[in-house]
């Protein structure tokens, strides 16, 4: 009887201990929630840490990030915007404006003080405006692969006003443009080293609107907030990328040049480069990143 009494209560005390852990799992990650049209899931408990994705891009973004912060007790609360990746769009005069407020608003009403926000592309410029509009609402930025003025990479002499042609021909490309070619798919591969991470980039683009994107795609290319980077008076890490670019002569050194020029008012900034990451850095250098930010949210620079 022996023989089989002790495998057995070792097999049901494994299960009970697995039980165990679904159920604080689940309790750790409630189901996502609804504010002012943003969709926010919550995972885990600790330190509140915001987690902003880009133009056109899922709230998956952020998933294995979250993860590994976790470890240092962190509370994720990972955005996704309206519009993008299948979220039903909203109306708005002006998109990059309506989220920094709602966003605010999240801060605000649910009682999340002085959180780390961390924003990828769309979402990193998403970031700076917040912390120029409410200087005391974060306690750190982390800003990945995003610049104040996305113009200026390419044409230091760009301004708002000369930038408004160019800025119309891809709000009508967004609108227009075939996002079931060969050719869409050969734009997006810029953005991951990842052949299956492309096709996730895809199918976000094809699930999300084209008007919120061609709005949103319009006024990044014509806001420039560098100059309103000195209301900017928390520690500020950014992560770039270049390695995306490096078959059209860019290199490493050039990309951190611009970057370097770019946040040029933004007093304290700590900028890293990664060496292998291409736009996506959270899924192509996810161990440098993941290491670079627990680094900065858990240790003064």
């Amino acid at each position: 009887m022996s023989v089989f009494r002790r495998p057995r209560l070792r097999s049901l005390f494994r299960l009970a201990l697995a039980a165990v852990a679904l159920a604080a799992a689940a309790s750790a990650q409630a189901a996502p929630e609804r504010f002012r049209d943003l969709q926010i899931e919550v995972i885990g408990e600790g330190r509140p840490v915001v987690m902003i994705p880009g133009l056109n891009s899922g709230a998956d973004t952020w998933t294995e990030t979250c993860a590994a912060l976790r470890a240092d007790r962190v509370q994720c609360h990972i955005v996704q915007l309206p519009g993008f990746a299948g979220l039903e769009p909203i109306e708005s005069e002006a998109f990059l404006p309506e989220m920094r407020d709602r966003l605010l608003a999240y801060l605000r009403e649910g009682g999340l003080d002085q959180p780390v926000v961390i924003g990828h592309s769309l979402g990193g410029f998403l970031a700076l405006q917040m912390a120029i509009a409410a200087p005391d609402a974060i306690e750190r930025l982390v800003i990945v692969d995003s610049l104040p003025f996305m113009p200026a990479a390419i044409n230091p002499q760009a301004t708002p006003e000369n930038s408004k042609a160019v800025a119309e021909q891809m709000r009508q490309s967004v609108l227009h443009g075939d996002r079931d070619s060969a050719q869409y798919r050969q734009m997006m591969s810029v953005f991951s080293r990842s052949p299956e991470r492309v096709e996730t980039i895809v199918e976000w683009g094809r699930a999300s609107d084209r008007a919120t994107g061609a709005k949103a795609m319009y006024e990044l290319m014509t806001t420039d907030l560098r100059q309103q980077l000195d209301a900017i008076k928390v520690p500020t890490l950014v992560l770039s990328s270049w390695a995306g670019y490096a078959h059209y002569g860019v290199t490493e050194e050039m990309s951190r040049g611009m970057v370097r020029n770019q946040f040029a008012n933004l007093q304290g900034v700590h900028i890293e480069l990664s060496r292998d990451g291409y736009h996506f850095l959270m899924w192509d250098d996810p161990q440098w990143l993941q290491a670079q930010v627990r680094e900065f949210i858990t240790n003064a620079r």
